[in-house]
């Protein structure tokens, strides 16, 4: 939008489009290059939209969940006691990063009240899930130490292990939670077609899961309709400076925004329907630029516009008067 706006803003003030108009070119002729232009920044933003946002969190839950896991296991020093997990104690006095194996290791849990318990192997190892997000110390041929109150109960084992949570040292994050606008486009139409599919099945989800399929086609239309918005807009303020064209371009896409967001908002909260609330921004802006290119075309302002101006110049009278 702001490079279209910008493209005819200067234009109109140099003149050139009065130039190209006296040799017989309309409005209607130049617009292939913007609507071109447009079309590319609409497909990309689809494909953005269909499969980049999805891939994208994919991508970053597995580099979150590998910093975690290299932080956990890094952290875990020879003879140093770590307690990155709370309510976990670990401790081993030989430690391989590289193969995540432990020689002479103990954990001590104290995660339940009143209740301690250590574990207690000549060898462990470090196995890590990233589907549950979680990280697992496997004692081999060792012996588990539980005390509740003054009672003191020891157990042998072959083997046991001890499960931790990665989300506990990355602010309570959910590796497993499965939100709608991590989902792929895809997913999302199977959902509203197939609401058993859904991970979650309460209506909130559903809304967010509907309001999310909406967003995902309206928003990427909305770059085709701003690009086209654009240009009347420019013919209207023709002869406005750039830095003041930017401001104004800057502050219509801030009003497309808050409405769209409007949308979403009131999409999720059950207050309205998704496809009301996400598709007015769009048909409002596209009835604007619709009838704005053809009123620019025939070098006419949009009625809107002569109505701001009757304002204005009442209100300025008044003033002087």
């Amino acid at each position: 939008m702001f490079s279209v706006f910008l493209t005819f803003l200067r234009m109109s003030t140099d003149n050139e489009l009065t130039a190209l108009k006296a040799n017989g070119v309309s409005l209607y002729r130049m617009l292939p290059a913007p609507v071109f232009f447009c079309i590319l920044c609409t497909l990309f933003t689809f494909f953005i939209s269909f499969w980049g946002l999805s891939w994208g969190m994919d991508m970053f839950k597995i580099k979150l969940y590998e910093f975690a896991r290299s932080h956990s296991r890094f952290s875990l020093q020879p003879g140093v006691f770590n307690r990155e997990f709370q309510g976990f104690t670990i401790y081993a006095h030989q430690v391989d990063n590289e193969k995540g194996e432990l020689k002479f290791a103990f954990v001590r849990d104290e995660s339940i009240k009143g209740t301690s318990v250590v574990v207690v192997a000549p060898e462990a190892r470090i196995l890590s899930s990233p589907e549950s997000s979680e990280v697992d110390i496997v004692f081999h041929k060792g012996r588990i130490f539980r005390q509740n109150g003054e009672d003191l109960n020891v157990l042998k084992f072959s083997k046991y292990v001890v499960r931790l949570d990665l989300s506990k040292i990355l602010g309570d994050f959910n590796f497993s939670e499965k939100k709608a606008k991590d989902m792929p486009f895809s997913q999302l139409r199977e959902i509203r077609n197939d609401p058993s599919k859904a991970p979650d099945q309460t209506p909130r989800f559903y809304r967010k899961v509907d309001t999310e399929y909406f967003k995902r086609l309206t928003l990427p239309l909305g770059c085709m309709i701003l690009g086209m918005f654009a240009i009347p807009i420019a013919y209207a303020f023709k002869g406005m400076k750039q830095q003041y064209g930017l401001a104004v371009s800057m502050g219509l896409f801030l009003v497309y925004y808050s409405m769209f967001s409007i949308g979403v908002s009131m999409g999720e909260g059950g207050m309205i329907l998704p496809i009301y609330g996400l598709w007015v921004p769009n048909i409002l802006y596209l009835l604007v630029a619709t009838f704005g290119i053809k009123y620019a075309n025939e070098e006419k302002s949009l009625p809107i516009l002569n109505w701001i101006a009757c304002i204005r110049n009442y209100f300025a009278q008044k003033a002087v008067a």
